[in-house]
């Protein structure tokens, strides 16, 4: 079956680098070229913002591709057009194209080495993004930026979310290494937009957009000011200001982090309006108030409250537990995992305060950590740590410590996420 090729490129792990995907790209006539596209890179917040932008796009009448990574279910999730996933089909008869063709220049020696698995869906997505002729595409980077697979593009702009450590192995231990990494998809004279309310990492993509003569939108403090105002229910009202225009919303994305993920989404559709062709306001409000994204604060239970959230570093924690503080039910029981590579002990001491218990299950992948080593790492609280191998009985087992009344937040890793959604837990 033509997905197990896919599934074994898993192998080669992560292989930072743009040659193979220039040269696999090549050899089909560049399909990344064959249509505009924004480019988005950042720590956290880029699938909101993706999700954000092609809701805006898609409101304005234009048929656009999302490109997002990681999948939760279905590797199909990760390339949309017009808000539906490719079909199986296509995906299985352009990933067999590729792999014929993989092999051949393989064999001539074109191609050094076999490509990633992050390579070939990268392709995958530009040649259907061709096939389907669309008006534009939103793509997000899968780590980094400035050797990430989708970093051959030259987008219309593009736009750097947020900065904070994640991946160091990778990506460097500081927040300026991290920064220089994401700034690498600045391209000459391309409008940047950047929502990286840090000061070093500011500092850092400030000076590589001078570098590149690429104009340079900051989102907060400077251009634009956002201001938080209650809603009903879990929903924020905001108010944004960028420049003369004013823009007021209410996301269906839970969390004032949302709010600031949708005045990077309004910024990057004003440049993109200078450079490629103008969005009305109407289009603009609509589109962010009617986005969905997946494992953002997603609801899929009610009594108790289950919220699904794929924070898995220190910013997104943070994020999650000022949500949690301020809007759910209690008592909070929460079911965590995560990779060990990760900063368990950190991860705990941000988010296990406010819960009344802490759920620690595991995931079938080798770079998850045990429950037992979570405890380990997040030994303070032991008190309040059961632990619970099965993710569906934990989730089973989490449900009845909160009761009726209360809340289950479901996070720590995007995978964990994944794994819930599998169950259906909505279906009781």
């Amino acid at each position: 079956m033509i997905r197990a090729y896919l599934e074994d490129l898993q192998k080669f792990g992560i292989k930072l680098g743009l040659d193979n995907i220039r040269t696999l790209c090549a050899a089909f006539g560049d399909p990344q070229e064959a249509f505009p596209s924004v480019h988005v890179a950042g720590t956290n917040g880029k699938g909101s913002v993706c999700a954000m932008l092609t809701g805006i796009l898609a409101r304005a009448g234009y048929r656009v591709g999302l490109y997002t990574s990681p999948h939760l279910v279905r590797i199909e999730e990760r390339i949309r057009v017009d808000g539906r996933t490719i079909p199986g089909g296509d995906f299985d008869r352009l990933l067999k194209a590729l792999k014929e063709r993989i092999e051949g220049l393989l064999a001539a020696g074109t191609l050094g080495s076999p490509p990633t698995y992050f390579e070939v869906v990268t392709a995958l997505a530009f040649l259907y993004f061709r096939e389907k002729q669309v008006d534009l595409a939103v793509l997000e980077t899968g780590m980094g930026g400035r050797f990430d697979a989708t970093n051959i593009v030259t987008p219309l702009v593009s736009v750097i979310t947020s900065i904070s450590r994640d991946h160091p192995e990778h990506l460097g231990g500081t927040i300026s290494k991290i920064a220089f990494e994401k700034a690498g998809i600045i391209k000459p004279h391309v409008p940047v937009v950047c929502g990286a309310r840090n000061r070093t990492a500011y500092r850092v993509i400030k000076d590589r957009a001078l570098a590149e003569e690429a104009p340079l939108v900051r989102v907060f403090d400077q251009d634009g000011s956002l201001i938080v105002r209650k809603g009903r229910g879990r929903r924020r009202r905001f108010e944004y200001r960028l420049g003369d225009e004013v823009f007021r919303f209410s996301p269906r994305l839970a969390g004032v982090h949302q709010g600031e993920n949708a005045a990077v989404a309004i910024a990057a559709v004003r440049a993109l309006g200078r450079v490629w062709k103008p969005i009305g306001p109407e289009s603009v409000i609509r589109g962010i108030e009617e986005a969905r994204w997946e494992g953002r604060l997603e609801a899929v239970g009610r009594r108790p409250l289950v919220l699904l959230d794929g924070a898995h570093n220190e910013a997104g924690l943070k994020a999650l537990r000022a949500y949690i503080e301020d809007s759910v039910p209690r008592p909070v029981v929460v079911v965590f995992a995560m990779m060990k590579d990760k900063a368990v002990g950190r991860a705990a001491r941000i988010l296990f305060p406010v819960a009344r218990k802490v759920v620690v299950t595991s995931l079938p992948f080798e770079r998850a950590a045990s429950p037992g080593e979570i405890q380990s790492r997040a030994r303070e609280f032991r008190k309040k740590i059961v632990i619970e191998p099965d993710p569906g009985k934990a989730l089973a087992l989490a449900r009845k410590l909160a009761g009726p009344r209360g809340t289950v937040v479901v996070t720590g890793s995007r995978y964990l996420v994944g794994e819930i959604k599998k169950l259906k837990p909505g279906r009781r």
